[in-house]
């Protein structure tokens, strides 16, 4: 099964779903090694670096170094001669305000002058107006004193016009001072807005960081379980293909199963040899119920899964087919260490259900070769069930989790085991 998932490099949803944390963990770093396995298999097949190089036309980056010789970073505010931030912010922001109000008040002054000018320019043509509309210079004898007159009210009207113009002026200055005054305190609302969302975005990226971490850390606790659990399967000699130790065991254990069977009586327990049935073709997953009832009875009763070690009765921690709904409802007033194994209906294997101090752990155990072994989990492989289950009464499954299975799950009642022994 996990060969078959390496070759895909892919793992369906509802059999991911069926694994715990530590047994996703370490599938991802073995997916991930065979991905970087792969990767430098291809770059040593491809051209030479000099070769890429030299198609790439040469080109690279250069990194600007400092006296030390590391790469050269320059933070702002921490350079010798650097202003405080908090100060160069309130200076770009003072500024900032007062060329907005500069540019508002130089408008206004535009709207306001064309006021005054059109208000003068009607005066003067209304003055005009009443000269010609009187006949004021052809009843007056004396032109002269007439157009005095007119100097006269012409320097009148454009004394009011520039005082007028003084205090618009007045007026517009008042405005953008008072103006450059809001647009700062808006400014200042709008930092402190800013900050408060700046530290709310802070808080997210720090727990944001501290749930990588915390991934990263199991990640590493994966890594390091998985060569610790590849150094002891190495050092037992549990590992097919290290040595013919695996098949010499797997071929004595079956010759020991099979003298102990000849010198034990038949009971209504015993474990009876299947009838010859025509051969059928396994598909890669379980896909009914029939399929998993004929593996079981083709395949694992003659490998004596599900019975102990040394006799035909079947063992206290086998429960059959059960769902994993089941198996933690017996499991719920049970101690830490209490365990039972049932037949997984997600692969041809086994699910083991472990009772932890807070809740439940579901470790899958891979049965579709000539072994019996923990999907993802420990590389120690066994010849029977009964093998896998004793070893993990010393030997705990995660070096994390720290399972070691300790006491048998009993039963409810009287069970059928989901017709496998029928």
């Amino acid at each position: 099964m996990m060969q078959q998932i390496l070759q895909d490099m892919v793992i369906e949803p509802d059999l991911l779903a069926e694994l715990n944390e530590e047994q996703k963990q370490i599938l991802f770093y073995k997916i991930r090694q065979e991905q970087v396995r792969r990767w430098n298999e291809r770059e040593s097949q491809d051209s030479s670096p000099p070769d890429r190089m030299e198609k790439s036309g040469g080109r690279g980056i250069q990194w600007l170094l400092g006296e030390d010789g590391e790469v050269w970073v320059w933070v702002m505010g921490e350079a010798p001669g650097d202003r405080p931030f908090e100060e160069i912010v309130e200076e770009l922001m003072a500024e900032r305000a007062r060329r907005q109000a500069q540019q508002e008040a130089q408008e206004l002054w535009r709207v306001k002058e064309a006021e005054i000018e059109q208000k003068f320019r009607d005066a003067m043509a209304k003055e005009k107006a009443r000269f010609v509309a009187g006949k004021w210079r052809e009843e007056t004898e004396d032109r002269k004193a007439a157009k005095q007159e007119e100097d006269r009210i012409r320097e009148e009207l454009k004394k009011c016009e520039e005082e007028e113009r003084q205090r618009g002026e007045e007026e517009i200055r008042r405005t953008e001072e008072r103006r450059a005054k809001e647009l700062y305190i808006s400014l200042r609302q709008e930092e402190k807005r800013s900050e408060r969302e700046d530290k709310e975005w802070q808080e997210q990226l720090r727990r944001s960081k501290a749930a990588d971490e915390e991934m990263k850390s199991k990640a590493r606790r994966a890594r390091d379980e998985y060569k610790r659990q590849s150094l002891r399967a190495i050092e037992k000699g549990l590992v097919a293909g290290l040595s013919g130790l695996f098949q010499k065991t797997h071929l004595n254990g079956a010759g020991q199963h099979r003298r102990h069977s000849a010198l034990i009586e038949p009971s209504a327990t015993s474990s009876a040899a299947p009838p010859v049935t025509p051969a059928w073709v396994r598909p890669p997953r379980p896909n009914c119920r029939e399929s998993i009832l004929r593996w079981f009875r083709e395949e694992q009763r003659p490998r004596r899964a599900g019975f102990e070690r040394n006799s035909n009765n079947i063992a206290p921690w086998f429960h059959g087919i059960i769902s994993r709904q089941e198996s933690e409802a017996l499991l719920m007033n049970a101690v830490e260490g209490c365990f039972l194994v049932r037949v997984s209906e997600r692969i041809w294997g086994y699910t083991l259900s472990y009772r932890t101090a807070s809740g439940f752990k579901h470790f899958l155990i891979d049965a579709s070769g000539d072994y019996y072994s923990f999907l993802g989990v420990d590389q120690s492989r066994h010849a029977t069930l009964a093998d896998l289950i004793d070893f993990h009464r010393e030997e705990v499954i995660t070096t994390s989790g720290g399972e070691l299975l300790q006491e048998s799950c009993k039963h409810r009642g009287s069970s059928d085991y989901g017709g496998l022994f029928q």
